[in-house]
């Protein structure tokens, strides 16, 4: 192999002559490079084009640089230190911004994430620091490495953060929770005793694999969810690897050893392609970005450029770049993950406007065997596959399976996801298509699985729970019927097959856990009418059949309801007392859009509480239907869409999730259930669409998400938890009413009530200042009136005041006014209220059922509240409702001479009275979430009322 030389030019002196650590990076747009060396306090910012020239240097600390840290869209370096500091600049102009934080001894590693709105740092301390870069906040502290920190890389899938420390231990931190996933213990070199070279870990561009310097002079590659060791790349190094760089498209790595070689490797075929000798090791390299390039720099602080490292006959380095846009996947509550564009301004604020809590996707662990690894790197996800083609691929998998069975039926039955004008054939949520001589699941939903195996003509099922301190032990059973559906809950499962024998008869069976009879167990026949779904409630038993019957037993057997149904059946779920059923309202339209409807009854009340058509995405079919954890009905469909059921607006889906989000088009989720936040689902890849009961799959937890608009605010984040917030005081609002008119204590809702109503008001602000930085003055305007305690307007007040915007503090002044006074006006008790009726008591308290949230679901009122909307008296405390008053009255007498008669009457009303009635409100209904500021004075509204009128009797 011919040996190229490739010169290198002085960029950091070597006073002693001793060899140092040196760093090299290239900006976003290959218009820079930068440098800097630990036996150097200044940072080097070169001109590749022009390498003669003298370049920038940046001289803010007081020793050796260390590390450095250069933001994805290249406006913000960071650099760190021996002198323990972490600095920030923009960038290209260097213009020095802050300190952002502080160790008790040198820092050895640097590392933005992909959006560049975190920082993590680490050193010879004991915890790696994950920054915010917007205010300087730190996230969190991770702590689990006994030496120094070297290296650290975010994935760029935003899911995991991985480490490795001088004595060669790699950790897989998630970022979601801070803890660790995987401890990998003395896999890489032990550095201890040679700062001039550290170890170093790099993530693959498309996030699949994490790059390890191993012990036998090679490069191990390990899974990104297992950390099973995958490949390793092993060659000509005679000495251990001390650095490891991938090509912008990840068909490439760059290797340096301590034998002063570096190597480049086609990754694919795992074999070294090019090589060059220098005079000393090389301690760190970086890609051109756009070109077939590497920048080099050596451990006595002389850096350069290789031109052409793979030969040009092979692939460019920078051909197929893997397009990981994905957003919102770290998991931080702290940090936007939004994508930008570089910016021109230079601004920090840049780096994301949007940087103040979003609940972002969680990690997917999934299993993967060596021999799932195919080697192909070549960034072929970023292409865009559309859904049809998969879901033809998988409606042929099923008709395959059909054939193999020999049995027709059960080939439709399994077949989920249907495609062109044909009407969507019925399924059980959360059972997998049958697969001959494999295990698969009846059931799978949040409280445990049921599994089944065919054997020489019976079935062997087994039931598992996923928390097993709380459920049953359940022995497993023979089946005998062949059974291929099932549900399950705490007191029981239940099963059914399809038609089968001389007598075409389908068979329903249920096992409860524990009864205190014997012989609790029961089955149902059905001849010439087959069982399509079945579904388990409190203390019933439904069954929807082929002749589109509903079915309703009693827990002990007892046959309560047959209902005729308007149309096939699509599914079923139940909870507690509620069975859902969705069925075809007609066929489906020549656009393959399936018309479906959905029915809720109340099995004890023997009522139907709803109805109406399902909404799913054009083209697709219903996948997955079922009840939230809290009770919500719930839908997802095959184009990744899940909605929810809410009592807004009189009655309405909400989409809280769309896959098309993740683009990632080659996952397919399989839904198992959800909470008020998270998506629980088995992530499947392509061209499954259901996963495999052996090895048990690994459930993944993706945060609910409304598919906003891109927003010029670029606050989709803050706008995002704004209408959750929303959507949850809403259903907070619901559930006490229902309470309320069952008689039942709904003090633990008002709690619930007040720390959500209290994070809507924290939403607020953030979405005010936003608006105040992207100059929508208007949007803060109308943002402040949703705020719901006198100290967040104050605090809103003091933000735009410190962003020097004396206007719109003035009209923030005027709203607070105005509030301040119909809030004292209002609490006053009416002359006209008739103490000594039953009725307006009575009425009085049936009012304080009532929760008027910022957003009302009440067409009649406006979205955004007048600016005489009181605030919510979720917050008011005793003592500052004195305080109002007698503000109040202050801002009459200057303002409003003709309300001074009004304002008195608070006063005349006497203190007692203020004390009593603070949370009495003639015209309108009262918040029932206001906390006492006296835990002894936790008397009701009836009370209060009560006390008044014995003191108006003896006065």
């Amino acid at each position: 192999m011919k040996i190229r030389s490739v010169k290198l030019r002085e960029a950091h002196r070597n006073n002693n002559g001793a060899a140092s650590f040196s760093s090299i990076l290239w900006d976003l747009k290959a218009e820079h490079i930068v440098t800097s060396s630990s036996s150097d306090s200044s940072i080097c910012i070169h001109d590749p084009l022009l390498p003669s020239n003298t370049p920038k240097i940046l001289r803010n600390h007081r020793d050796g640089v260390t590390a450095l840290a250069l933001s994805p869209n290249s406006t913000c370096l960071a650099s760190g230190s021996i002198d323990h500091s972490v600095k920030l600049y923009k960038f290209p102009g260097g213009e020095f911004e802050t300190n952002i934080t502080r160790f008790t001894l040198p820092i050895r590693a640097l590392a933005f994430n992909k959006s560049g709105t975190m920082l993590a740092a680490a050193g010879d301390d004991e915890g790696i620091k994950l920054i915010n870069t917007i205010d300087g906040s730190i996230a969190r502290v991770l702590k689990g490495h006994k030496g120094s920190i070297t290296g650290l890389a975010f994935d760029p899938k935003s899911e995991y953060l991985a480490s490795v420390d001088s004595f060669g231990t790699v950790i897989y931190w998630e970022l979601q929770s801070g803890r660790t996933v995987h401890t990998l213990k003395s896999i890489a070199p032990y550095t201890l005793s040679d700062n001039s070279t550290m170890n170093v870990v790099n993530w693959s561009p498309d996030g699949e694999i994490l790059a390890v310097p191993g012990l036998k002079n090679d490069v191990v590659m390990h899974d990104r969810d297992t950390a099973e060791k995958l490949f390793s790349l092993r060659g000509d190094h005679v000495q251990p690897i001390c650095f490891i760089s991938w090509s912008p498209n990840g068909k490439y790595m760059a290797t340096s050893g301590l034998d002063k070689q570096v190597l480049i490797w086609d990754v694919d075929r795992r074999q070294d392609i090019d090589r060059q000798k220098f005079e000393a090791a090389i301690c760190c390299m970086a890609w051109n970005p756009h070109g077939n390039a590497l920048a080099v720099i050596d451990v006595m602080g002389k850096y350069g450029v290789w031109e052409s490292p793979v030969p040009t006959s092979m692939k460019s380095p920078t051909e197929n770049i893997p397009g990981l846009q994905t957003k919102n996947s770290n998991g931080l509550l702290f940090f936007d993950e939004e994508e930008g564009e570089p910016s021109a301004s230079g601004s920090l604020s840049d780096l994301g406007e949007d940087s103040n809590g979003e609940a972002e996707l969680p990690s997917r662990k999934r299993l993967r065997k060596q021999s799932d690894y195919d080697g192909d790197w070549d960034g072929e996800t970023s292409n865009e596959l559309s859904l049809l083609p998969k879901i033809e691929s998988r409606k042929k998998a099923s008709h395959g399976q059909k054939g193999s069975l020999g049995n027709g039926k059960e080939g439709l039955r399994s077949t989920i996801i249907s495609a062109g004008p044909k009407m969507q054939e019925a399924f059980q949520p959360g059972a997998t298509p049958l697969q001959a001589g494999k295990k698969r699941f009846l059931c799978y939903n949040m409280l445990g699985s049921i599994t089944t195996m065919e054997h020489d003509g019976y079935s062997h099922i087994e039931i598992d729970f996923h928390d097993t301190s709380s459920g049953p032990r359940v022995p497993a059973m023979t089946d005998y019927f062949g059974f291929t559906m099932a549900s399950l809950n705490e007191s029981g499962s239940v099963f059914a097959n399809p038609c089968k024998g001389e007598k075409n008869m389908s068979t329903l069976m249920y096992r409860p856990f524990s009864s205190w009879a014997n012989n609790s167990e029961w089955s149902m026949r059905f001849e010439e009418e087959e069982v399509r779904a079945v579904a388990l409630g409190t203390v019933w038993v439904a069954a929807v059949t082929s002749l589109n019957f509903l079915r309703i037993f009693t827990e002990g057997g007892l046959q309560r309801y047959i209902l005729s149904l308007d149309g096939p059946v699509v599914t079923t779920s139940g909870y507690k007392d509620e069975l859902a059923v969705v069925t075809h309202a007609s066929p489906s339209l020549p656009s393959a859009e399936q018309m479906l409807e959905f029915r809720v009854f109340n099995i004890r009340n023997g009522m139907q509480s709803l109805r109406g058509r399902l909404p799913l995405t054009p083209g697709s079919c219903l996948t997955w239907f079922g009840f939230s954890e809290e009770g919500q009905l719930s839908s997802f469909d095959s184009k990744g869409v899940l909605r929810v059921f809410t009592n807004q607006c009189g009655g309405s889906w909400l989409p809280l999730f769309s896959a098309s989000k993740l683009k990632k088009s080659e996952e397919y989720y399989w839904v198992v259930g959800l909470n008020a936040i998270n998506l629980f689902c088995i992530v499947c890849k392509s061209p499954d669409s259901s996963p495999q009961a052996i090895p048990k799959p690994v459930l993944t937890l993706l945060d609910l998400s409304f598919p906003l608009a891109s927003s010029d605010l670029g606050a989709d984040a803050l706008e995002n938890e704004f209408i959750f917030s929303n959507m949850h005081l809403c259903q907070i609002q619901k559930r006490i009413e229902e309470m309320a008119a069952a008689g039942e204590d709904t003090t633990s809702l008002d709690d619930e009530a007040f720390n959500t109503e209290a994070a809507l008001d924290r939403c607020i602000l953030r979405l005010i200042a936003s608006c105040c930085n992207a100059d929508k003055l208007v949007r803060a305007t109308e943002l402040v009136k949703l705020l719901s305690v006198a100290k967040s307007v104050k605090g809103a007040i003091k933000l735009v005041t410190a962003l020097k915007l004396p206007n719109l503090a003035e009209r923030f002044n005027t709203i607070l006014e105005e509030r301040l006074l119909s809030e004292t006006m209002e609490n006053t008790v009416p002359p006209h209220t008739n103490l000594n009726s039953d009725t307006n008591i009575k009425n009085d308290v049936a009012a304080t059922k009532t929760f008027t949230s910022p957003e009302s679901a009440r067409p009649s009122e406006p979205v955004i509240p007048l600016p005489s909307q009181k605030f919510s008296y979720s917050y008011a405390k005793k003592e500052k409702l004195e305080d109002l008053a007698k503000a109040g009255k202050a801002k009459t007498e200057q303002k409003q001479n003709g309300k001074l008669e009004n304002a008195g009457e608070v006063k005349n009303v006497g203190e007692i009275k203020v004390r009593e009635v603070n949370q009495v409100q003639s015209h309108r209904p009262l918040n029932p979430f206001a906390k006492s500021s006296n835990n002894q004075e936790k008397s009701s509204l009836l009370d209060s009322l009560k006390k008044m009128k014995k003191i108006d009797s003896t006065g």
